[in-house]
């Protein structure tokens, strides 16, 4: 018997790094998942970003453990194809209760500082803000309550103190993300909807070279590889431990939870 039997979740970004992790984790726990990921790469993002074969594999891996999925391409700064997917999902799996806000880039790449900003602000805070307008008013009208996590970031709490525009849009971004979760927890709780935040550290995926810090610091600003250093001595964390961390709060252990945000960071946050 699992933590979440019964249960139906919408995650963004689910086709690999956190967001395939955050699927099988539930499904793990008995959850159905909706996936969507927009399987597309990005002018201004540095990076090979995730492909339909990706999305194919967390489908393989959520069915291997005997869970349903619904997997659509859609892009989360698109507000109608992102209702679509959801419509689609709910039909055939029913009402969801839990929604994983994950989907995110990460800055970079040569091109021009306004399409920089505009990209990163546009999916890591108006797609986190069309997520939930996509799913709050059937998780309102259906009555069951639910959870909803917004995947922010260590940058989303502090100042990288790096002056390059991509960066500067991450953090305003993810700053953004931790008011908007903040926000809709105090509208929610009447509808006994919780909503909270996770703030990792950096974490072993594409956007962060798997893992290779020398990939990620080694010609960076001293300012950079400063932020990025934790007081566990680990230089990355798995998706996993971001996982557990999102299953604790979706579940009904953390029923008095919200509000809040669960820093997955490796005591990177108090070491400043």
């Amino acid at each position: 018997m699992g933590k979440l039997d019964g249960r139906v979740a919408f995650i963004t970004g689910a086709a690999r790094g956190q967001g395939r992790s955050h699927a099988i984790r539930l499904a793990e726990e008995g959850a159905d998942i909706i996936a969507v990921d927009i399987c597309a790469q990005l002018d201004s993002v540095p990076y090979p970003m995730a492909t339909p074969d990706d999305l194919a594999q967390t489908v393989k891996a959520v069915e291997g453990l005997g869970r349903r999925i619904v997997a659509r391409q859609a892009d989360v700064r698109d507000f109608d194809a992102l209702q679509k997917a959801f419509d689609e999902g709910t039909a055939e799996l029913g009402p969801v209760t839990i929604v994983l806000a994950n989907a995110g880039i990460g800055p970079g790449g040569q091109i021009a500082a306004q399409q920089q900003w505009d990209d990163v602000v546009a999916v890591n805070l108006t797609g986190v803000w069309n997520t939930g307008r996509v799913a709050i008013p059937s998780m309102i009208e259906n009555g069951q309550g639910g959870a909803i996590v917004l995947t922010s970031s260590t940058g989303g709490l502090v100042g990288v103190g790096i002056p390059d525009v991509g960066f500067l849009g991450y953090t305003a971004a993810k700053h953004g993300v931790i008011g908007l979760m903040r926000s809709w927890a105090n509208y929610l709780a009447e509808f006994n909807i919780r909503v909270t935040s996770v703030a990792p550290t950096t974490v072993k995926t594409p956007m962060a070279a798997d893992g290779d810090r020398e990939a990620v610091v080694g010609h960076a600003p001293p300012a950079l590889a400063r932020a990025l250093e934790n007081a566990l001595p680990v230089w990355a964390v798995d998706p996993v431990d971001v996982s557990n961390a999102i299953v604790w709060l979706v579940s009904d252990d953390a029923r008095y939870i919200t509000g809040t945000i669960i820093p997955v960071d490796a005591g990177q946050l108090n070491r400043r």
